[in-house]
């Protein structure tokens, strides 16, 4: 372990509150109203209601097992290292496609504010991922502090947006004719598809390590933090899709939150509302290189991965992995579409968050009815994406499903190497 200062509460709930909200409503907002339309807000509830499920679940193994990995983890001590070694792999690809949504929306927001040309975007994601991977080097103690500072800043600049657009609150703007499928089934289709909203959460358990007093820090951290951020999100999908239209936020999907920056405070407010956005995403970026650094090495030291991933620099951190997410990343932010992104994250949080529950359910003693929940909820959610992805997107579907195949396919080639050798 490093000699960097341990994480308080503070940067505790930060680096879970910046995970969640840097992609999340800056990155879905306009994907989840071309859905749900006017229930938008409640897309985010349903969602956050599983998050909550299954941040217990997550904090109650921790708790139980007083060790950090997350999902790994848990899998490998109840006696199950195939299916663990499985869903690490799934997992690390679930976060280099967050990684990549956090970065294009970076872009996308960095260029509203110059209109450098539809180049920029994708230079500019691929320029601050590599930033921040540098900033991860320097170790836990800048990282955190950086992530507090940037997470109290767009949260001032989200909740300013939203009291001044539920000030003007206007129910008609909310609607859009066109959603699919819209209604009550697109508020709970577009929960599932935007469930990568709110999977920063758990990379707190990645840091076990590196939290002051963990069993009770990581519980009221987790847990306060998916409050806050339900809160933010319905607000802010109220109050911004009330200032300019769910029509106008749907067509400018990237960089919707910007236009009701515009029509709230004028040009100063889309400069601020952008300028908060790029910062947004920059610590979702951070927090999530930070824990997923962790986890590969944590996976490679179980032999999951080739042991390059095991080395740390002077200060600590896994740089070989750094470098691996972040590469990887880069590749998926300049060529990837938002919402395919989107929801092939969501896609394998899904699957992760169903495993995690069901292992709290059957190998914890308090409060297990709230993981079988949990676990059911998002089974049914993931499946739901699924026929969704296949009835509208059967490309994407197939190409979300051949990255999977190629990621079990190497981590099994990769087990036989290690055999052999």
């Amino acid at each position: 372990m490093n000699d960097q200062p341990k994480m308080g509460l503070n940067a505790t709930w930060s680096m879970a509150v910046g995970g969640m909200v840097g992609g999340g409503i800056f990155s879905v907002l306009g994907v989840i109203l071309q859905m749900a339309g006017e229930w938008a807000w409640l897309s985010f509830v349903l969602a956050g209601v599983v998050a909550l499920l299954t941040g217990h679940s997550y904090v109650s193994l921790s708790a139980a097992y007083h060790e950090g990995g997350g999902a790994f983890t848990f899998l490998r001590k109840i006696g199950r290292p195939h299916l663990a070694g499985d869903l690490s792999w799934i997992l690390l690809l679930g976060y280099v496609l967050t990684i990549s949504v956090y970065g294009f929306t970076f872009g996308h927001y960095l260029n509203s504010l110059f209109g450098w040309g539809s180049w920029f975007p994708r230079v500019s994601a691929a320029a601050i991922i590599v930033l921040l991977m540098g900033v991860n080097l320097v170790g836990v103690g800048e990282a955190s502090w950086l992530e507090i500072l940037t997470v109290w800043g767009k949260l001032f600049v989200l909740l300013g947006l939203a009291v001044f657009g539920l000030i003007q609150f206007s129910p008609e703007n909310l609607k859009y004719a066109q959603a699919d499928p819209g209604g009550l089934t697109g508020a709970i289709v577009g929960a599932a598809s935007i469930f990568m909203a709110y999977e920063g959460f758990q990379l707190l358990t990645y840091d076990y390590a590196d939290i002051r007093d963990p069993e009770r820090t990581l519980r009221i951290g987790v847990i306060s933090a998916i409050l806050c951020v339900i809160a933010i999100y319905v607000t802010v999908t109220l109050g911004a899709a009330s200032l300019v239209g769910a029509d106008k936020i749907i067509q400018e999907k990237e960089i919707s939150l910007a236009y009701a920056g515009e029509a709230a405070f004028g040009l100063t407010g889309k400069i601020l509302v952008s300028v908060a956005a790029a910062f947004s995403t920059a610590s979702a970026i951070n927090a999530t290189l930070f824990a997923t650094a962790r986890l590969s090495k944590h996976v490679s030291e179980d032999g999951e991965l080739p042991k390059i991933f095991t080395h740390e620099n002077s200060s600590g951190i896994p740089d070989r992995s750094l470098f691996f997410l972040g590469a990887a990343s880069v590749l998926l932010s300049v060529t990837g579409g938002l919402s395919d992104l989107v929801e092939a994250a969501s896609l394998a949080f899904l699957f992760t968050f169903a495993t995690v529950n069901f292992v709290a359910a059957l190998h914890t003693d308090k409060w297990t009815w709230l993981s079988w929940l949990g676990g059911a909820i998002s089974s049914v959610a993931g499946l739901m994406l699924i026929w969704r992805l296949f009835e509208t997107q059967p490309v994407s579907l197939a190409l979300i499903l051949l990255m999977v195949g190629l990621v079990l396919i190497g981590r099994r080639y990769m087990s036989k190497r290690t055999q052999d050798g």
